[in-house]
């Protein structure tokens, strides 16, 4: 599948996460259960407002914080605790398909930068979208949006370099 990049300014979004430590195999188990932990706390602190699922990568060691987006930010219960995504310029492409080929849309971020002449600020994170029951049967329509933080002093959109589908 081919990764249409391209540059946004995001606001910051409020979290309620919980914080692990994990390497790329140990992902597909690592996230799922803090998702579940997280939405746990949510409902019974009777948190509203709460959204979709979120990974944020702090790192290149395999700190991450896990948990749901959400419209204010949480004091924290527990080990779940108030974070959130900063407010900058991204560089984003929306993956649709497997999480196990999450990995594809992270490299097109990455060479798309390098192509450009953008420089990752070393935060990354990705946007699960709301679980549909035909993926179960159908996961090439899983929809998640990655997201890499861009150093400000990256080049503006109009000098990105255009990527074919």
């Amino acid at each position: 599948m081919g990764h249409d990049v391209r540059i946004e300014h995001r606001p910051r979004r409020e979290l309620a996460v919980v914080r692990r430590r994990a390497a790329p195999p140990e992902l597909s188990r690592v996230i799922p259960e803090a998702c579940g932990l997280v939405w746990g706390v949510i409902r019974s602190q009777n948190v509203a407002g709460a959204g979709r699922h979120v990974a944020v990568y702090l790192d290149g060691e395999g700190d991450v914080e896990v948990g749901v987006e959400l419209e204010s930010p949480f004091a924290g219960h527990g080990e779940v605790v108030g974070s959130s995504t900063p407010a900058g310029l991204v560089a984003t492409t929306t993956h649709l398909g497997p999480y196990g080929r999450l990995h594809e849309a992270h490299a097109a971020i990455r060479e798309w930068c390098r192509d450009g002449g953008h420089t990752p600020a070393g935060l990354a994170w990705e946007v699960y979208d709301h679980w549909r029951d035909e993926w179960n049967a159908d996961p090439s329509a899983i929809r998640t949006d990655v997201f890499y933080l861009l150093d400000p002093g990256s080049k503006p959109e109009a000098e990105s370099p255009a990527r074919p589908e």
